[in-house]
């Protein structure tokens, strides 16, 4: 049995471009050259080739309830206490100035370290971990 080795994460929205331009900020990737003309749809690829691909489709329906799934934005790794709460801060408040939306910081609990929940321009949450 063959081992699956590329994957991509596919979000459904409204404005697929401008989604896709907010993600493309926040991780660091690039929009490859598409189809001339698509409108349906963008997408945001890792320049490095590392990380998975990010597809955009146009649905017409809006978001209703919580994501079942969701991205961790690793900005956090290796940091602990209020040096981690900093930077996952300064990092919420950069993604802010991009559309982003700060939901609620999630302390420390003993277990798991701090991590800040956030919405994107359409209101996708992920966290900043």
């Amino acid at each position: 049995m063959a081992s699956i080795r590329q994957f991509q994460v596919t979000f459904d929205c409204a404005e697929p471009e401008r989604v896709a331009r907010f993600w493309c900020e926040v991780l660091g990737y690039v929009v490859p050259p598409q189809e001339q003309g698509e409108t349906s749809w963008s997408a945001c690829v890792d320049p490095s080739g590392a990380g998975p691909r990010l597809y955009f489709q146009r649905v017409p329906e809006g978001k209703t309830v919580k994501n079942r799934v969701h991205l961790d934005v690793r900005v956090g790794t290796g940091l602990v206490g209020e040096e981690r709460v900093a930077a996952l801060e300064a990092e919420c408040a950069r993604l802010v100035g991009l559309g982003g939306v700060r939901v609620r910081l999630l302390p420390a609990d003993g277990v798991d370290e701090s991590c800040l929940v956030m919405r994107d321009v359409e209101g996708n949450e992920f966290c900043l971990d």
